[in-house]
């Protein structure tokens, strides 16, 4: 008999007689590790599942690996976060905060809208019109179904939201062509739309000034640029394309003297100079230990307050929906006179990041363009 079995049944004769003998109560090696324990049907049985970690039957929430703050308590999405191999905390739309006000205009010609678009994808988009509100509500009501079907027949969510964006522009003008009740004019829209799917994978499109910001461990990140002809790559296409250059008396640049933004939905009398909608896009993967929300505004917002003096406000509020109505009213109480409108969705590190300056320079905006970063 070799070693190795005399071993084994060595080892097997000492377990013997200590579950039987007289040393089972005295011996100070314990057994717990070689029974297995019985349960009645109304114990609770704990589970050593990694997404059932009380055995209550229930997902585990973000909370429980210690990440998620315990203000929002959500639970796991399991097949994305077997899928990519990490914990992925649901997002609730009862959970994103939104507001839009009207500040010193006549109008609101703002306009918000988020859903669950699909099982898996999720829809945040801003607009922002001028010349009248109605490219902003053809938007508002025509942009999802259009990347709706898309999503249909391509995977690419970068590619759905270009094409959506040119799709939506050209239904816009023959809706415009074909409406007798709408006033001849230009209107036009910035629009910045956002796509959350699987809880992970964040693709934004964006054109105009509008604009998409991620908070990462506590800072700013960006994930759009504004389209303005400050930019010498928009600057350049708007020449090549006939256009010209000017700037009113506060030094703000306009295409045509007529259009502060260099690409939008809607604005037709300009498309021939240069004046496109095709968005420019970006693919981010979130990291919910360290990303704590996703932000979108309108330029009522941008214009008076920088990406990171609105980071580190909505750090400092409870909830979601406290922050968006924190930082619309903040626009106007420091001096924006358009309209102020935000959406604010909360992601895995909400809650983290509480200690940051919130002081802000007035003084700083009579300095600036109104375009700063």
């Amino acid at each position: 008999m070799s070693a190795a079995c005399l071993l084994r049944l060595g080892r097997c004769s000492v377990l013997l007689q200590k579950v039987g003998g007289p040393f089972q109560q005295h011996n100070s090696i314990q057994l717990t590790g070689f029974r297995r324990p019985l349960y009645t049907p109304s114990e609770k049985r704990h589970s050593n599942m990694r997404f059932d970690a009380d055995g209550s039957g229930r997902p585990t929430t973000w909370d429980s690996f210690g990440i998620w703050d315990n203000r929002i308590d959500e639970p796991i999405l399991l097949p994305p976060s077997i899928r990519y191999g990490k914990p992925i905390p649901k997002v609730s739309l009862s959970k994103v905060g939104c507001a839009s006000l009207i500040g010193q205009r006549k109008e609101n010609e703002d306009r918000f809208q988020v859903s669950q678009m699909t099982d898996n994808i999720m829809y945040f988009a801003v607009f922002d019109g001028h010349g009248g509100p109605e490219a902003a509500d053809f938007c508002e009501k025509y942009m999802e179904k259009f990347i709706k079907d898309l999503v249909t027949e391509e995977c690419d969510l970068q590619l759905i939201l270009t094409k959506a964006f040119l799709e939506v522009d050209k239904a816009l003008e023959k809706h415009l062509n074909y409406s007798p009740n709408v006033p001849r004019i230009n209107p036009g829209t910035t629009s910045t739309v956002a796509l959350l799917r699987d809880g992970i994978e964040l693709v934004v499109g964006s054109v105009g000034d509008s604009r998409a910001m991620l908070c990462r461990k506590g800072e700013a990140l960006k994930l759009t640029v504004d389209h303005t002809p400050e930019r010498k790559d928009e600057k350049d296409r708007v020449k090549k394309s006939g256009g010209f250059i000017t700037w009113n008396s506060l030094g703000q640049s306009n295409v045509n003297g007529r259009l502060a933004m260099t690409r939008s939905i809607g604005d037709f009398d300009l498309k021939k100079m240069g004046v496109i909608a095709e968005p420019e896009t970006k693919r981010i993967t979130l990291h919910h230990s360290h990303d704590s929300f996703l932000a979108l505004t309108t330029d009522g917002v941008n214009f008076i307050m920088n990406s990171q003096e609105i980071c580190n406000v909505i750090n400092q509020c409870h909830d979601p929906k406290e922050a968006a109505q924190r930082i619309s009213d903040q626009a106007l109480h420091y001096g924006s006179e358009d309209n102020s409108t935000i959406i604010v969705v909360p992601f895995g590190a909400w809650g983290k990041h509480e200690n940051f300056d919130s002081s802000f320079s007035f003084s700083r905006g009579f300095v600036s363009s109104g375009r700063w970063a």
